[in-house]
């Protein structure tokens, strides 16, 4: 099994590259962070290809796709795993470039990190393309619109790929997360139920993926709290959420 997966130097992409390697996996592991994602290669069974970039960066990611492909052929998982999150407000300018940043890697990233397998995944006629989007896409989230506009915009990228790809062999999965114990989860202030350790998530992500999930909400409980949620009435969301706990702004992404 050959497997690309961005994001990987920690949280769910490093518990993801974990359990694909010991299943034997060869890995693709592309991160911003040399350092931590050669460690990370050192630490796993077999040998991998590392790529420090920024999933913002097309032509980088073009780069590594070309790279691992003629060493290791067209992978058969590609997971668009990176991203970032922090709180942003509405009414602070000082916020729009966090949230411009929130786009840059948790949409066009995710876009920029598919397209380059897609083709060769589609000449062969089989493979996984994969998106970690969030349950914080299923409504705004006070606090945090930057996070949660960029992941519904992610579901729905992938929803429309999806319909695109159909019959030509290759499944389109969109993985939504609720709470997993990982850095980017560490400085919410604020209760996160369901809350899932992250090899524990990432057992359960490969699960879904092997499947060819189109859409796994994991853990399933917060499945059916996106649902409610979605079933609310505009003005009892509004009043349930106005005072909720707010993820922290001012983070360096």
């Amino acid at each position: 099994m050959v497997v690309f997966i961005s994001g990987a130097s920690s949280g769910i992409g490093a518990a993801l590259a974990r359990h694909y390697a010991l299943a034997g996996a060869t890995l693709g592991l592309a991160a911003r962070r040399q350092r931590q994602l050669l460690e990370l290669a050192a630490e796993l069974p077999g040998s991998h290809a590392c790529y420090a970039l920024d999933v913002a960066d097309a032509a980088a990611l073009q780069a590594a796709a070309a790279d691992f492909i003629a060493r290791h052929g067209c992978p058969d998982i590609v997971i668009a795993n990176a991203g970032v999150s922090v709180g942003t407000l509405a009414d602070a300018a000082g916020d729009l470039p966090a949230l411009r940043r929130v786009f840059e890697v948790n949409v066009i990233g995710m876009a920029q990190t598919l397209q380059p397998f897609a083709a060769a995944m589609k000449a062969r006629g089989s493979g996984r393309l994969v998106g970690i989007a969030s349950v914080a896409g299923i409504r705004g989230l006070p606090g945090a619109g930057a996070y949660s506009a960029s992941k519904a915009a992610t579901i729905v990228y992938l929803e429309a790929l999806r319909g695109e790809l159909r019959g030509s062999g290759v499944k389109v999965v969109t993985i939504a997360p609720g709470y997993i114990a990982t850095p980017m989860t560490a400085g919410n202030p604020y209760p996160m139920p369901f809350l899932l350790p992250a090899y524990v998530a990432a057992r359960r992500f490969a699960r879904a993926i092997e499947r060819g999930s189109s859409y796994a909400v994991i853990p399933w409980q917060m499945g059916v709290v996106a649902k409610l949620l979605r079933l609310l009435p505009n003005p009892l969301f509004d009043a349930l959420f106005a005072r909720a706990g707010r993820k922290p702004r001012g983070l360096d992404l």
